[in-house]
């Protein structure tokens, strides 16, 4: 059973491994969502700025863009290299909805912050805007995994390599107030450890390394605690400690093989992959007893509990053969698969609107992160197509 999960845990490592060959297309599905979605124009002043904000509301499932025949008439105007100013107006009367001018380190992050008031504003449903969420990735194109970050789009100037080992690199985890990324790694010895990471300046420091396998490890909502799977006692079990990886506590108690504990919004609760399945369970995060979620599949691992909405938790199932994202919702106790896609799809990260999530969709030759709309099920990729395998995103809202 142990090395059942041990291997799935590395399974996704071993396909993005693999010889890399160019995308084609792999994580784009489009959707017919004329019914539900929101026809808008969308410009800007300059062309890198309209490059990026049509690639915003493109891969947003809720808008669809048109050149005429508009419900919103978006427009975006660069004033400096740290301002922009958006102005919507609505239907073909012009009515004035919002003007705001935005200032942000750059122009491109200023067109995203500007980009989530026009969401905000014309949604319709009460959604947020997740264009300025950032990421922490592992990305592969030097020929090893190494840790990332990068705005949501991947825009030229946001991407860094944080970390330089040379070793395995795994799940890359934000802290809630995005001065640290804790991380497994490698890059001491045969066996995984936990590392903190500064992204300022990409120095890791050991949280926690004791024997056995150090893995998983992810920061409650407040930032004050981190869940992560030792092995050190003989069985792969859930730990606690506090943000500086001191007071460790035990959480679990068994033989099944265990992974992936995500706190709940509220820091309650603790949702987590076991064995046999794997399948998803909770349990408090002050220990207790915990409780199967059945979801309808035999296969379902990798949870992210939704910060926006309590009742959604998005998982990793196997369906029909294939790696799909469900989202299980506590409210009807069951899974519904939301991917849909011909290629497999992994490692679910919501972005803030409750809506939307960041995942990796794989196929044989490669990995790459992608927008999914849980909604419709369209899926955008997000990274240039010469980077190299990308997998594993973290997300973070500044």
């Amino acid at each position: 059973m142990q090395k059942f999960l041990r291997l799935y845990f590395f399974l996704g490592l071993i396909a993005a491994s693999a010889l890399a060959q160019s995308p084609r297309q792999i994580g784009e599905v489009t959707v017919m969502t004329e019914g539900n979605s929101i026809p808008v124009r969308v410009t800007a002043n300059t062309p890198e700025l309209r490059t990026l904000a049509l690639r915003a509301f493109g891969a947003h499932g809720r808008y669809r863009l048109v050149a005429s025949g508009y419900a919103y008439d978006i427009v975006f105007s660069a004033l400096s290299a740290t301002q922009v100013r958006v102005e919507v107006t609505k239907g073909s009367a012009g009515t004035p909805v919002v003007s705001e001018v935005v200032t942000d380190a750059s122009a491109s992050r200023a067109l995203l912050r500007a980009a989530d008031v026009a969401v905000e504003k014309t949604n319709g449903l009460g959604l947020k805007g997740f264009f300025t969420a950032q990421l922490a990735f592992i990305g592969e194109r030097t020929g090893k995994s190494e840790v990332y970050t990068a705005d949501l789009f991947f825009s030229p100037g946001t991407v860094k390599q944080i970390t330089h080992d040379r070793a395995f690199a795994l799940m890359p985890r934000w802290s809630p107030d995005g001065s640290r990324i804790i991380f497994t790694s490698y890059r001491r010895s045969g066996f995984p450890d936990i590392y903190l990471l500064d992204p300022a300046s990409g120095l890791p420091t050991t949280f926690v390394s004791v024997k056995g396998t150090n893995q998983s490890a992810r920061f409650s909502p407040n930032g004050r605690q981190v869940a992560m799977t030792l092995t050190g006692t003989g069985s792969s079990e859930i730990w606690v400690s506090d943000a500086q990886g001191r007071g460790l506590v035990r959480r679990t108690f068994s033989d099944a093989v265990k992974s992936s504990p995500c706190f709940s919004p509220d820091g309650s609760q603790l949702v987590f992959t076991m064995e046999p399945g794997p399948q998803l369970y909770v349990m408090p995060a002050g220990g207790g007893s915990m409780r199967r979620l059945v979801t309808g599949f035999t296969f379902s691992a990798e949870p992210d509990w939704s910060r926006t909405n309590p009742n959604l938790i998005a998982c990793t199932v196997k369906t029909e053969g294939k790696y799909q994202i469900g989202v299980y919702d506590l409210a009807k106790g069951k899974a519904e698969v939301v991917s849909k896609a011909p290629f497999d799809g992994q490692e679910p990260s919501w972005l803030p609107d409750g809506r939307h999530l960041i995942y990796t969709a794989r196929s044989r030759a490669t990995s790459v992160l992608c927008i999914l709309d849980t909604e419709t099920g369209k899926s955008t990729p997000i990274i240039p197509s010469d980077f190299g395998p990308t997998l594993q995103a973290s997300v973070r809202v500044p």
